[in-house]
C-alpha cells in the first residue's frame, strides 16, 4: 500500500512540477512574438515626403513610396540644381528590431530609415539616428496612405506642360519650345515656370478636398510677338480654385466648372 501511495505520490509531483515549469517558460517564449514593433504595430505603408540637406544645393526634395509587399519607389530632386528627377525602384527588407527598413541594391543615397507614426527618420551610414540642430531637417512625413492618391503627386515630375487653355487644344498650334509649364516644390510651397514668353514664380496654397489658391505671381517683361496664350494662361493661375490630379494629368478649375487648363506630366529623369 505504501508503495503505491508513493508512486502515485511521485507522479503527482512530476505533473505538477512540469506544469510549474511550463507555466514559468510561455511569458519568455513568447516575448518576441508579442513584442509591439514599427512593423506589425504601425499603419506604415503609404508615401513619406520632406526636403533634407543637401551639401551643394538648396536641399533635396524626397519623396518614398513603400508597400505591403515590401517593395518601394525613391524619388528625389536636387533643388536650385538639377530640374531632373532621379528615380529608384527595388525592395526592402526590415531589420530584425522590425523598426528600420533597408533599402536593398540602394548605393546612391541613405538606405536605412527608422519607421515612426507617420514618419521616416533618415539614418547615418552607422545605421544610427541623426542628432543636433539639423535633427529635424532629416525626417520624412507621411504624405498619403497606401491607397490614396494625394496632392504630394504634385511635386513629382519635372514640368506640368500646357496641353489644353479654356478648352482648346494648344500643343498643336506652339512649338514644345514655347509651351507654358510650371513645377511646384514642396520647399516653402512654392511654384515657378514659363508662360509662353516670360518666366514666372510664386506660392501656392492647398487645403482639403483638392483646393488650390495661387499668389500673384513674379513675372519678367520680356515682350514677344503673340502675348494671348501667356495673358491667359497667368489668367488661370490667378482664379484656380481647385483641381483634379492623377499619375499624368493635373487640370485646374473654377468653382468645379468646365476645367480652365489642362497639363500632361513631362519626366526628366537620370538613372
Amino acid at each position: 500500500m505504501r508503495k503505491g501511495i508513493s508512486i502515485v505520490t511521485l507522479i503527482a509531483v512530476a505533473v505538477c512540477l512540469g506544469g510549474c515549469f511550463s507555466k514559468a517558460a510561455t511569458p519568455a517564449a513568447s516575448r518576441g512574438a508579442t513584442q509591439h514593433t514599427s512593423e506589425n504595430s504601425l499603419d506604415w505603408e503609404g508615401t513619406y515626403g520632406g526636403v533634407v540637406p543637401c551639401a551643394d544645393c538648396e536641399g533635396i526634395e524626397t519623396f518614398i513610396t513603400i508597400r505591403s509587399d515590401l517593395s518601394y519607389q525613391f524619388r528625389a530632386r536636387y533643388l536650385g540644381k538639377d530640374d531632373r528627377v532621379f528615380e529608384r525602384q527595388g525592395t526592402f527588407a526590415w531589420e530584425e528590431n522590425g523598426n528600420v527598413i533597408h533599402l536593398k541594391d540602394f548605393s546612391e543615397g541613405p538606405d536605412r530609415y527608422h519607421v515612426g507614426e507617420n514618419l521616416l527618420f533618415q539614418l547615418d551610414k552607422q545605421g544610427k539616428r541623426i542628432t543636433g540642430v539639423l535633427a529635424e531637417k532629416y525626417i520624412l512625413r507621411k504624405v498619403a496612405d497606401g491607397k490614396t492618391r494625394a496632392p504630394y503627386a504634385l511635386f513629382l515630375p519635372s514640368q506640368w506642360r500646357l496641353a489644353e487653355l479654356m478648352g482648346k487644344q494648344v500643343d498643336q498650334e506652339i512649338t514644345v519650345s514655347r509651351l507654358p509649364w510650371m513645377r511646384f516644390e514642396m520647399q516653402g510651397s512654392r511654384v515657378h515656370g514659363f508662360s509662353g514668353c516670360n518666366r514666372f514664380s510664386g506660392g501656392f496654397d492647398l487645403t482639403a478636398g483638392n483646393r488650390i489658391r495661387f499668389s500673384p505671381m513674379a513675372v519678367t517683361k520680356m515682350a514677344c510677338p503673340d502675348m494671348n496664350v501667356e495673358t491667359d494662361f497667368l489668367g488661370v493661375l490667378g482664379t484656380a480654385d481647385s483641381f483634379h490630379l492623377d499619375d499624368r494629368e493635373l487640370v485646374l478649375f473654377r468653382a468645379r466648372m468646365a476645367p480652365l487648363a489642362r497639363f500632361r506630366a513631362v519626366d526628366d529623369k537620370k538613372q
